[in-house]
């Protein structure tokens, strides 16, 4: 009989079961199981991704609990995050949970076309306080992940995940997006969201052809000479849950995503959310944010510039907005209407935000 191949599966909206997995994947787990060296007494959904055929479970074991995960990845790919999650727990002995070896030795199991791996599970750990204190252990402690990460080698097998080289693109990419949107918008001109994306478009648009230009202005080319291995990984998807407190300090966990990047894209990201968060741009946050990260993990002036450039981009409209290119006829509602207003809102901040804290790095290095 041909082995089933794992796919996105659909939830049921009006079940609204976020925990739900098909009998198939279940039966698979149970499979995946025999191959490792502990019973299981207790096994436990505790999150999904149906769009991408991904979960994750939380067993209890008579060698204590442990996770399950089921990376939605190609296995290659998968291959290149389980080796950076082995090489930060044994070479670099970060605050990552370990890996459960199976009883071959091995770090995963390969079914339905995926990996599936188990990692001991920390369970002392909760998410910090939705304040500066936290937002400042959030980014000591992705400070210390990015400097652990670099000296990274991928195993033979794996897949080289970079983004280092790729930063050109990617905003050339967001300049050409905006005349996607403009072009949608005007052809769904009756619906609520359209006038207001039309409006500030092209502001937006202005702003992303200043960041290209500064980008291409910068020590971007140079830094990226130094190469993968000397920058080390970023996490790609760093917050408020992947960042926790545990009894001897912070952990970093899911690092189903991680890849070769300047270090401060990681940080970017989690200042700009969090921004979003407070619906304005605080520089007391933001200065603080930038000198927890800077003291596990020093920043150069080159680096800095680099910050302020891609904290520069339009990336909550462009991330926010992107989606109407799917389904512009159902996304382009009184509800985005709303969310335009408070982007074109949070970002007036932005820009004394950014001048105010545009020369503190200058000098330093």
């Amino acid at each position: 009989m041909d082995k089933k191949i794992i796919e996105p599966w659909e939830v049921d909206e009006l079940v609204h079961d976020e925990f739900y997995v098909p009998d198939y994947i279940e039966q698979m787990a149970r499979e995946v199981l025999r191959h490792y060296d502990f019973s299981v007494s207790d096994i436990q959904i505790v999150t999904t991704k149906a769009d991408k055929g991904g979960a994750i479970w939380k067993l209890e074991t008579n060698k204590g609990p442990k996770s399950l995960k089921l990376l939605h990845r190609r296995p290659t790919r998968s291959l290149f995050s389980l080796g950076a999650q082995e090489y930060l727990v044994d070479v670099q002995k970060a605050r990552v949970p370990p890996i459960v070896k199976t009883k071959d030795g091995i770090n995963y199991v390969e079914d339905g076309g995926k990996l599936w791996f188990v990692a001991e599970w920390i369970e002392s750990l909760a998410p910090v306080s939705k304040d500066l204190e936290g937002a400042k252990h959030l980014c000591n402690a992705l400070g210390e992940f990015h400097r652990l990460t670099k000296g990274y080698v991928p195993p033979k097998q794996a897949e080289n995940a970079s983004r280092l080289y790729k930063w050109l693109k990617g905003y050339e990419k967001i300049i050409f997006k905006m005349d996607w949107f403009r072009t949608i918008a005007k052809a769904y001109d009756e619906m609520p969201a359209s006038s207001a994306v039309l409006s500030v478009v092209d502001q937006f648009e202005e702003q992303a052809r200043k960041s290209l230009e500064r980008l291409q202005q910068s020590s971007y080319l140079d830094l990226t000479k130094h190469g993968n291995a000397y920058w080390g990984l970023v996490h790609q998807d760093y917050g408020w849950s992947n960042g926790q407190m545990g009894s001897n300090g912070m952990w970093v966990i899911d690092l189903d995503g991680v890849a070769y990047d300047l270090p401060i894209r990681d940080l970017r990201k989690l200042i700009t959310g969090t921004m979003a968060d407070l619906f304005t741009w605080d520089v007391t946050w933001i200065r603080e944010m930038i000198k927890a990260y800077h003291e596990a993990n020093p920043i150069t002036p080159e680096l800095y510039d680099i910050l302020l450039i891609d904290l520069s981009l339009p990336n909550e409209f462009y991330k926010n907005i992107k989606e109407m290119v799917y389904e512009p006829e159902v996304f382009l509602n009184e509800e985005t209407k709303q969310m335009v207003q408070i982007i074109v809102d949070t970002d007036q901040s932005k820009w004394p935000a950014l001048e105010e804290i545009a020369n503190d790095w200058k000098g330093r290095g």
